[in-house]
């Protein structure tokens, strides 16, 4: 019997990994010579790196880049076995968790760091790099990874403006200079693990929408908003882009508008990529059952999240999909029969903060239910 685990992680609880274990445990309980296949999975954002590491069995690099604020930080990428490319968290660099709340200001922070990645892992000579820009801390359009790069500003005296700058000073940038940009990164494949489909400015945009998140107040949410729109202009001015409304354009407070302007990267989906990465479906080859999980499932799990993709994946591969979950609101008429079956973890009524102490050990008895269930259906048949 082959079991393939390939669960997201359990926000606020567990990492991928540790729920990996603890659904393995349980398994082993009942069905202690199943081969199991644990997967940790994520899609682009929070523990997208430390997934591709351990499913692919790489390493990861330290680098120390400048934080939000300017503040150094120790920043890690992760370079997967078998694959010629690198994985980094711009949120390592310049991301909302490096900050206490009353340091919050979309103003200031910068994504410079997330720049300063970047231009490391390409000065290593490796050519492909896979980006997830969750978690950010950042409305500065991109601009401060674009000098970390090499890319220029100078403002209407013709002053090079200081590297670093947040989304308070983008309104000061009059031209851009590419002369000095990142030998290296012209030979470098950039793809972004993705899926906001927010354009850069607008109702819908990265201010607007972002913003309120990252600590800033009506006022400087409509400051940002100009400011973005000051900023897109100069680029388009310098022929660097035709417009802002691309769907992710206004990821990560309009960083994926940079990286798709200034780097040319590409916006796909962070479950697909991570599908690829680990060799999802040269695992599921001769499999009896795939267990997937996440926090909380409802409606939005079919829509293109990570738990949905995988079990799409295993059913291409004629592999029933079981969805393991702290929350599960809905049931067939909802999940659309994507799952074999889809079971809340949850013991019983409980708090949330209950439920997350008790998440462990609830996915250790959920898998062994499971796995009595499988092993009796196998000796009935």
């Amino acid at each position: 019997m082959k079991i393939i685990i390939a669960p997201d992680s359990f926000k606020g609880s567990l990492r991928s990994p540790e729920v990996c274990a603890a659904i393995e445990a349980g398994i082993k309980s009942v069905l202690p010579d199943a081969t199991i296949i644990s997967i940790p999975m994520a899609d682009g954002g929070e523990g997208t790196v430390e997934a591709a590491v351990i499913s692919t069995g790489g390493h990861c690099e330290e680098v120390t880049v400048s934080g939000p604020l300017g503040v150094p930080v120790k920043a890690c990428y992760g370079v997967p076995g078998g694959r010629p490319c690198a994985i980094m968290e711009m949120a390592s660099a310049s991301g909302i968790e490096l900050l206490p709340a009353e340091q919050l200001n979309p103003l200031k922070t910068s994504t410079c760091g997330t720049g300063e990645i970047i231009r490391a892992i390409c000065r290593k000579g490796i050519q492909e790099i896979i980006i997830g820009i969750g978690g950010s801390a950042t409305v500065d359009g991109g601009a401060g990874m674009a000098q970390a790069l090499g890319f220029r500003f100078f403002d209407v005296d013709d002053k090079e403006l200081p590297q670093g700058i947040g989304g308070g000073a983008l309104d000061r940038i009059s031209r851009v200079d590419c002369s000095m940009v990142e030998p290296s990164l012209k030979t470098c494949r950039i793809k972004v693990a993705c899926d906001v489909t927010n354009p850069l400015l607008g109702l819908n945009g990265a201010a607007r929408v972002f913003g309120p998140q990252k600590g800033a107040t009506p006022e400087m949410v409509e400051l940002l908003e100009r400011n973005l729109a000051a900023y897109a202009e100069v680029l388009k001015h310098a022929g660097l882009c035709s417009g802002c409304d691309n769907p992710g354009d206004g990821a990560a407070g309009g960083l994926g508008f940079a990286l798709r302007v200034l780097t040319k990267a590409q916006m796909v989906s962070g479950a697909e990529l991570m599908i690829g990465i680990t060799g999802l479906e040269n695992h599921l080859k001769g499999s009896d059952l795939l267990i997937t999980g996440e926090g909380c499932s409802d409606s939005q799990t079919v829509n293109g999240k990570l738990c949905a993709v995988v079990a799409e994946t295993a059913k291409r591969a004629g592999v029933p999909a079981v969805l393991l979950s702290g929350a599960v609101h809905g049931g067939s008429e909802v999940f659309g029969g994507l799952f074999a079956g889809a079971f809340s973890i949850a013991s019983g009524p409980c708090t949330l903060q209950e439920a997350i102490s008790a998440t462990r050990q609830n996915l250790f008895s959920a898998s062994a239910n499971i796995a009595g269930l499988y092993k009796a259906a196998r000796k009935l048949t």
